[in-house]
């Protein structure tokens, strides 16, 4: 049985996409006869605090899932000041630094970026001892940073991040991105550099829909996820007009946000705004059960970024009303899953609610059948496996 490893930031029982998509990646490498570990830090994210399993250590080894997990010291962080969140990243990297400087690892590892200090340090390592790098792109940096305006362009954190960027997409054996416009800048820098196309497809396990579509009751708009900069949801909370609409929305989650969405909702001015904090991935999914629609949110368009809700909730059979722009509002028309507005356009986005208000339960049940049908039929994430396997590129 071949080994390989994972480095990753995330790994579960810590929440949200970026945990699920690792583990899916381990779990399905492991199916197919793969010996998998991982190394992560201890579980902290999102709340930024040591889960209580693993305070007062400094690593743990576990067994999950027949995949064995290794984790390091981390100081945990979620503030918004950059350089405490450099200090948070900067400390489980020079443990993993040393960790792969000096611990045996097999001949082929799969590195995760971002973080980009964290893929850094790690490819330097591993390309220093002669090991097979595949290289996970889930977004662009620092381009993203940029976008999202936590980096200034042409400063010494941009300059720096571009030295780092470059180095590991050059020392990478092969490179795996999550989107067509990864792919497209990675090759615009190494037009010879080995890519490959790796969707962030769920694994269900659904043959039939399990969605209960519920008469007599407002349509149920939902947002699942982390609560951050990135997602923009407490502007969308400002800029969403409910008013007069056969419409709910219901958020569930953590993140830098929280804090400033409960205070909102508190005020009163939008009763159609529910807030349900976190649940873990099982529980969500239960309790989604009888809800409508998922909305997938952008504060700005990112290029490169392709949010893994659209598959997460396609595949369960949700309609997705998209509101992030690029490669992602693409796959939404084309493959005709929900509706898509324009990034930012909130007067649009408001318009496409407006429409979705005038659909019946009948109309919502056909198009939550039409969805499922048609996500798990192009989103196949053992087919996708099969693919890269059948390429080498593990």
């Amino acid at each position: 049985m071949e080994e390989i490893l994972i480095i990753s930031n995330y790994y579960p029982p810590e929440k949200g996409a970026a945990a699920n998509r690792i583990e899916q990646l381990a779990l399905k490498l492991q199916q197919n006869n793969y010996k998998v570990s991982v190394v992560c830090p201890l579980g902290n994210y999102p709340k930024g605090e040591l889960f209580p399993e693993y305070q007062g250590k400094f690593s743990v080894t576990e067994h999950r899932d027949n995949v064995t997990v290794k984790r390091l010291w981390i100081y945990p962080s979620v503030s918004k000041n950059l350089l405490v969140r450099i200090l948070s990243v900067l400390s489980f990297s020079l443990c993993l630094f040393g960790y792969l400087l000096f611990r045996k690892t097999p001949k082929k590892v799969i590195v995760q970026s971002p973080p980009l200090l964290l893929s850094f340090l790690s490819v330097f390592v591993l390309s220093f001892k002669n090991k097979k790098i595949i290289l996970n792109i889930s977004d662009l940096w620092p381009l993203a940073a940029i976008e999202l305006q936590a980096v200034k362009a042409g400063s010494f954190s941009h300059k720096v991040s571009l030295f780092m960027e470059r180095f590991i997409y050059k020392k990478a054996t092969v490179i795996i991105g999550q989107s067509e416009e990864i792919l497209t800048h990675v090759k615009t820098l190494f037009p010879e550099k080995k890519a490959f196309l790796y969707r962030n497809f769920p694994d269900h396990k659904a043959n039939s829909l399990a969605l209960k579509t519920v008469e007599n009751e407002p349509i149920k708009l939902f947002f699942a996820g982390l609560l951050g900069i990135a997602q923009g949801v407490f502007e969308l909370c400002q800029q969403i007009d409910l008013n007069d609409l056969n419409i709910e929305l219901h958020l569930f989650g953590d993140g830098a946000e929280k804090t400033a969405i409960e205070s909102l909702i508190a005020e009163g001015k939008n009763p159609k705004i529910i807030y349900h904090g976190m649940l873990d991935r099982k529980a969500l999914h239960e309790t989604l059960t009888s809800y409508d629609i998922a909305l997938v949110p952008l504060k700005t368009r990112i290029y490169g970024s392709v949010p893994s809700k659209i598959f997460e909730y396609t595949s369960l059979g949700f309609p997705v009303l998209y509101f992030g722009g690029g490669e992602g509002e693409a796959i939404v028309a084309q493959n005709q899953l929900g509706w898509v507005a324009s990034v930012g356009n909130f007067e649009e986005l408001n318009r496409q609610l407006a429409a979705i208000s005038q659909l019946s339960k009948s109309d919502l049940a056909a198009l939550k059948q039409k969805v499922f049908e048609r996500s798990i039929n192009t989103f196949d994430l053992d087919a996708q496996i099969k693919n890269l396997i059948d390429k080498e590129v593990f």
